[in-house]
């Protein structure tokens, strides 16, 4: 995806975990930040705490959703992405993406990935790997900042 790209509709899910939402209920108040991980991703889980801290600490200015993006056969256990997703404490929206529908939309081609989209949707940041999360940070601050001044 490239930057302001509006965010691709949410479909294709083979299973939603921790309830289903869509891009309509995304857009429109707060921005969301949309991140791709895996089970067998070792990266994505030393992240995940991270990410979890933006959640709770943001809980009320932006939408998290998680995608699982399975790497493997290996990755396709359901069972399994609920096990860890539970260890790991995910309790937003998880996309579980199969059959890599949501992954193609996003032409997304990395693990933990990281997308912040503006409340109107529009895509304004994106970055991959397993550092660089204190940028991510300033990004998503800079989103929020926008949309506290248009209000």
């Amino acid at each position: 995806m490239k930057l302001r790209e509006q965010m691709p509709e949410l479909t294709g899910a083979t299973e939603w975990l921790n309830g289903q939402i869509t891009k309509d209920e995304l857009i429109g108040e707060k921005p969301t930040l949309i991140h791709f991980w895996s089970i067998s991703c070792h990266l994505c889980k030393e992240a995940m705490p991270q990410v979890n801290q933006f959640r709770d600490l943001y809980k009320d200015k932006l939408n998290v959703v998680a995608v699982h993006m399975p790497r493997s056969e290996n990755d396709l256990n359901i069972e399994e992405i609920k096990q860890i997703a539970s260890e790991h404490g995910i309790t937003q929206p998880i996309f579980v993406d199969s059959e890599h529908k949501l992954t193609d939309a996003f032409e997304n081609q990395y693990v933990p990935a990281y997308y912040v989209f503006d409340r109107e949707g529009k895509l304004r940041h994106f970055q991959a790997g397993g550092s660089g999360m204190k940028m991510l940070e300033k990004r998503v601050n800079r989103v929020l900042e926008e949309t506290e001044k248009a209000e």
